[in-house]
Formats: C-alpha cells, structure tokens, sequence
C-alpha cells in the first residue's frame, strides 16, 4: 500500500500537476492539503476516472483536506476532535482496508505565523500562534488514542514544523519562526515520543532533504528547502513499512505547489 501526502496549494490550480504526478507515482492513497475548494465545488470526476474513492473536508478559499483512495474507505471522520467551535478545514480521517485495515489521517497543521507573545513568552490568547499550540495539543489527544487501538495508523499532511535544524537550509531564519520556534518543535516531539516513527527519517539521514521551498527568491533553484510534510506511523504501521521517499523534483515542473509529495511503502 503506496501512501502519499500532498500540500497542492489550491485544486484549481493544480489539477493538471496533481493528475500527472497521480498518473506517474500511482499512489493508492493520497492525502492532500490547502484543496481551498468547498466540498461541493472539489473536482472529483478526474480522480473518480482513475479509480479512486473521494473524500473531502474543505471550506471555501482557504485550508481544506481530502482523501483520495483505490482501496475502501470506511468510518470517514472530518475534524480534529477537542474543539466543537473550530471551523477550519483541517482534519480528515478514514480506515483503509487493503491486506489489512490501516487508520489513515490526513491534516494540515495550523501555519502559527506571526508569533505574538505576552511579556513573559507564553502565547497571545486568540492569537494564531496560540491556535497553533492548542491544535497540537489536541493532535497529541488523538494521536494517544490512535495509539491505544493498537492498530497500524499513520497521521500524515502538512505539520508546518521544521523538527530540526538540518531540515532546513538556513536553520538561523527559521528559530524565531512558528514553524521552527521551540515550543513548536517541543510539541512535535511530545507527539513523537508517545511512540510513534517519523518515517522520513528512518530511510534517510542528514541534510538537505526538503518538501517546500517558497515561489519567492528562486528558492526552489538554490535549494532553499524546508522539511514540513511528515508521515508518523503507530508501531503496528512502521512494522510494515518497506519504503519512503521525497518527489522533490515535482518542484521543478510547469505550476508546481510550492509543497512536494512525500510517500510511504506499507507491507498492507
């Protein structure tokens, strides 16, 4: 089972791109990021042609994510639990029932950007890097529960957190940014440390490895990368995991996202 995350930076946009790289790579499943599209306007009929099952939680110009699977999907939840007053379009969850039955999440995690804090650090209440922290503590909820199912899961997407600072070509302009500042990273690794795998990593070591690079100052010819899109498998799915990998050179083509895809291998 071939399972790959997607930030495509608007469907309209990238339709054309994202059907290619589907063509080639030929995931069996795919989670995608920032659709910007409400569930009624999403293009399914492109996807549906190639055989895949669509699933979507949008919400109109911003934020947005869907699932896009060959295999069955079953139990489709939409929402990060924790919050019944959060409208954003950023968490979808279905069971994929290959060989076997993997619980497969796809989210795209709050930006955080800019920072505002109080004179003694802590966070601006109703500030969006407050929401940043508060959505991960509820990713850190969901993700304990995955957990106790004792099932193969993965929770994959855009986590707009640079882990490390090898992920990142000029660590130094990231450390006071959303996506690199440390109580971001902290809460990234609290995730990490409940016990799952950070798949990426366990393939392939040292730096520049990235899945972004902006549209702005030829980042993408210099390489200046950053490492945000990451796939986080329970210990029942990194058992089965037989390979991951970056399609960095989507970057390069005709109207690119400024995300590339990143795909696991699952014996499943």
């Amino acid at each position: 089972m071939k399972i790959a995350t997607f930030n495509i930076n608007g469907i309209k946009a990238r339709l054309p791109a994202l059907l290619d790289w589907l063509d080639e790579a030929q995931p069996d499943v795919a989670l995608l990021q920032e659709i910007k599209s409400l569930d009624e306007n999403f293009p399914r009929e492109p996807f549906e042609d190639r055989g895949y099952n669509v699933e979507t939680h949008g919400q109109k110009s911003f934020n947005g994510v869907a699932i896009l699977s060959k295999l069955p999907l079953e139990d489709v939840q939409r929402g990060l639990p924790g919050d019944d007053s959060d409208e954003q379009a950023r968490w979808i969850e279905a069971t994929v029932v290959g060989d076997r039955a993997v619980r497969i999440c796809g989210l795209y995690l709050p930006n955080g950007n800019p920072v505002e804090l109080n004179t003694d650090g802590t966070p601006v209440k109703g500030g969006k890097y407050e929401y940043k922290l508060g959505w991960m503590d509820r990713l850190h909820t969901r993700a304990k529960e995955l957990l106790a199912s004792e099932e193969p899961a993965i929770m994959a997407g855009d986590y707009n957190i640079i882990p490390q600072d090898e992920d990142a070509k000029r660590p130094e302009v990231w450390h006071e940014d959303a996506l690199g500042r440390p109580e971001s990273r902290a809460a990234f690794r609290r995730i990490l440390n409940l016990g799952f795998t950070e798949a990426f990593r366990t393939r392939t070591l040292g730096p520049d490895h990235y899945s972004f690079w902006d549209y702005q100052a030829g980042a993408w010819n210099k390489n200046d990368g950053i490492r945000i899109d990451h796939l986080l498998l329970t210990p029942q799915a990194a058992d089965l995991m037989t390979n991951c990998q970056i399609d960095a050179e989507i970057r390069g083509r005709e109207k690119p996202s400024d995300h590339v895809p990143v795909w696991v291998e699952l014996d499943a």
